[in-house]
C-alpha cells in the first residue's frame, strides 16, 4: 500500500484530496494544526471511503523545528507528499520566530517539507511531490519576502506565495533530477474556502472538482515520469517563471537561510 502525506487537510480543498486519494486505497497522513479538526477529518473519510489507513499527525508547517520533528516521527517511505497548507490573514502576523505568516506558511512550509521529508521518498521511489500553487501568482519581490518594506496586502502576499511555490517546484526538480522522485505545481481549482474568503473572492467549483489535478499529479500513471511542470485543469500549462533561473536559484538560497 503506498503511503500519501497531505498537508492543510483539513481545509476544503485539503479534505478533498485526502477523500479522493483514500478511495485509491492509499494510505493516507494527515497533517494538521487542529486536533479536533483532523480527529474529526479522519473519522469522516475512514467512514466514507471504508478506508481503514487514514491517520492525522500534529504539526504547524510555518515552524521549522515543528516540520523537522513531523520527519522524525515518520518511520516509513512515502510515495507522495503534497504541500497544500496555506494561510492568508487579512493583517500581517507572524509567527513565533518572527516570520511573515505568508511566507512562513506558503513558501517555506513547502521547503521545509520537501527537504526534510526526500529521505522518506527516496525510499519509496518512484516518488511524488505535489505543490498545490495557483494560477494567481505574481508580485515576486526576493528583496522583500516578508513585507517589511512594502504595506501588507494579503492578496498581493498570496500572489508573491504562490509564484514562489512555482518556482520551487521548479528547483527542487533540477535538484532530485534523476532521483526517482517527481516534483511538479498545479493550480487547484476556484473553491469556497476560508482562505479565498479572506482575499475576498468566492469559488464556483466543488472541493472534488478542485482536488482533482493534484489528485492526478500524485496518483496517475499518465504524468508518473513527469517533472518540473505546472498543470491547471488536469493540463500542463506554460509558466512564466519557470524560465528565470537566477530569479529561482535566488529564492531557493533565501528560503535555505531561514
Amino acid at each position: 500500500m503506498k503511503t500519501a502525506l497531505i498537508t492543510g487537510a483539513t481545509g476544503a480543498i485539503g479534505g478533498a484530496i485526502a477523500g479522493l486519494i483514500a478511495k485509491k486505497t492509499y494510505k493516507v497522513i494527515i497533517v494538521a494544526r487542529d486536533k479536533a479538526k483532523a480527529e474529526k477529518l479522519v473519522q469522516s473519510l475512514v467512514q466514507e471511503t471504508a478506508n481503514k489507513n487514514i491517520s492525522y499527525l500534529l504539526a504547524d508547517v510555518s515552524r521549522k523545528k515543528e516540520v523537522a520533528s513531523l520527519a522524525a516521527r515518520i518511520h516509513e517511505p512515502v510515495d507522495v507528499l503534497i504541500n497544500n497548507a496555506a494561510a492568508t490573514p487579512r493583517q500581517r502576523e507572524e509567527t513565533p520566530e518572527g516570520i511573515e505568516i505568508q511566507f512562513a506558511t506558503n513558501v517555506l512550509g513547502y521547503y521545509w517539507m520537501i527537504s526534510n521529508f526526500i529521505p522518506h521518498l527516496k525510499q519509496a521511489v518512484p516518488a511524488r511531490i505535489v505543490n498545490v500553487a495557483s494560477y494567481w501568482a505574481g508580485n515576486l519581490d526576493l528583496n522583500d519576502l516578508e513585507f517589511k518594506n512594502r504595506f501588507y496586502n494579503n492578496d498581493t502576499a498570496y500572489r508573491q506565495s504562490k509564484q514562489a511555490d512555482r518556482m520551487l517546484t521548479v528547483a527542487f526538480a533540477e535538484k532530485l533530477k534523476g532521483s526517482g522522485i517527481t516534483v511538479n505545481a498545479c493550480h487547484p481549482g476556484d473553491v469556497r474556502s476560508t482562505l479565498a474568503s479572506n482575499l475576498g473572492y468566492g469559488g464556483h467549483e466543488s472541493p472534488e472538482q478542485g482536488a482533482a489535478t493534484p489528485v492526478w499529479l500524485a496518483t496517475s500513471e499518465d504524468v508518473a515520469h513527469i517533472t518540473r511542470k505546472y498543470f491547471e485543469h488536469l493540463n500542463e500549462s506554460y509558466c512564466q517563471f519557470s524560465a528565470n533561473t537566477e530569479a529561482i536559484n535566488k529564492l531557493f538560497e533565501l528560503c535555505a537561510s531561514y
